[in-house]
């Protein structure tokens, strides 16, 4: 009993809302009609029933008055009318035997037969009524036609209103799919009727204003975490140049100090790099698009990526070919390209980064042979390992895909 209850449980939840709509009135439809169908068939047997029952007792009453004031008058012998004293010969035995009352004539379809006791003596009248039996058949025929024409056009109406009943439903559905992504209050219950829908419309006008506080929380908790955050890393930032400068002043220093002493400073910029991709994705501000030089850009974003170039021989440099502009949001953007530029500056600290714009697509690469900007090759994503997941994120957010052909190898399609 669980099982068939869970399946039509299933079924039910499959079934579109319209669709079990139209099949309730499909149901319905059939079981009017079968119900008008069924009430013909009854009335219409009564009513012949009733007919040859007061044909034949007229018949009984109209003989019997003449036989019994001794008037001439023959029993009818017509393929309508048949009448026979019970007691007489000629009369069919099975009539004899049969009481008093109405009869079908089950051996002649269409025939009823009436037997009544009379002052003249027990009467049998036998009325044919097949012809009327031909109308029947044909009415029923008729009935049945009309309960499968009666069932479609239930469905056919039912699929109708249907749809008509649920075009507020589908007016909410579209706006619902119309809501953006970020957190934005809205206003469907102001033009939904005040009954199911209107709750329904108000829930969800409730549940947004809610994400609207969840997400004023979230971006109050960002704009703390940034100066807090922001300040301490500053602080270590800053000492690790001060005592990087000292050492290189410091012709006695000692190279594995100067060695751990940069490494320490690539961890505090990377830090900083991925606190401020963290808070360029927590934002919920549009965009703002600029128009900016490329080659300016991508030289501002080098700078980022690597302050000092020049400072240690086994720092990498970058090279940079470019010319026009870009459209583009400058913050995002300088903390997208800075990212992927350290990226790929740890992976070779020794070699010259190559950077790159051409047809709509950035590259950044170790190699200096960019003309393989136009191959096809089958590329992987930043999310396969090879990246960062924030700055994947933070691509996205700016429409833009990155696209990880190797470590030290990374293509930007800029879609916007």
């Amino acid at each position: 009993m669980s099982n068939r209850l869970k399946l039509q449980r299933s079924t039910s939840r499959s079934m579109p809302l319209r669709r079990r709509v139209a099949l309730a009135f499909t149901l319905l439809g059939f079981l009017l009609s079968l119900v008008f169908a069924t009430s013909a068939v009854v009335i219409t047997e009564e009513y012949e029933h009733v007919l040859a029952a007061e044909i034949l007792q007229g018949q009984s009453e109209d003989y019997s008055l003449r036989l019994s004031n001794q008037l001439t008058a023959e029993l009818p012998q017509t393929h309508r009318l048949s009448g026979y004293l019970a007691d007489a010969a000629g009369t069919p035995p099975e009539y004899r035997a049969l009481p008093l009352g109405i009869h079908e004539d089950i051996d002649r379809d269409g025939s009823h037969v009436g037997v009544f006791d009379t002052s003249a003596g027990r009467l049998v009248f036998v009325i044919n009524l097949s012809d009327i039996e031909d109308l029947e058949a044909l009415l029923n025929l008729f009935l049945a036609g009309m309960v499968v024409l009666g069932t479609a056009l239930a469905g056919g109406l039912g699929w109708w209103f249907a749809g008509f009943a649920l075009w507020p439903v589908q007016r909410l559905v579209d706006e619902v799919d119309a809501l953006q992504v970020q957190p934005r209050r809205s206003t469907l219950a102001a033009h939904t009727s005040q009954d199911e829908l209107g709750r329904l419309a108000s829930s969800i006008d409730a549940y947004q204003a809610r994400l609207v506080d969840a997400d004023n929380r979230e971006q109050a908790f960002f704009a703390d975490a940034s100066h807090e955050l922001r300040t301490p890393l500053s602080v270590v930032q800053g000492v690790t140049e001060v005592m990087l400068d000292a050492l290189d002043n410091d012709a006695g220093h000692d190279p594995a100090h100067v060695a751990r002493l940069r490494r320490l400073e690539r961890g505090v910029r990377d830090m900083s790099s991925l606190t401020e991709a963290l808070l360029g994705v927590a934002r919920r501000s549009e965009l703002q698009t600029e128009t900016i030089d490329a080659r300016s850009f991508l030289e501002e974003a080098a700078h980022i990526a690597i302050p000092d170039s020049g400072r240690a021989k086994n720092q990498a440099g970058i090279a940079i070919e470019a010319t026009g502009t870009l459209q583009l949001p400058r913050r995002e953007a300088l903390l997208l390209v800075s990212g992927l530029l350290r990226k790929v500056a740890q992976q070779s600290p020794d070699a010259v980064i190559h950077v790159s714009l051409s047809d709509n697509a950035l590259m950044i690469d170790k190699q200096a042979d960019t003309a393989s900007l136009n191959n096809e090759t089958t590329t992987a994503r930043s999310d396969t390992g090879r990246g960062s997941a924030l700055l994947d994120r933070l691509a996205q957010r700016i429409g833009w895909q990155v696209e990880f052909e190797s470590a030290t190898r990374v293509r930007i399609r800029l879609h916007n």
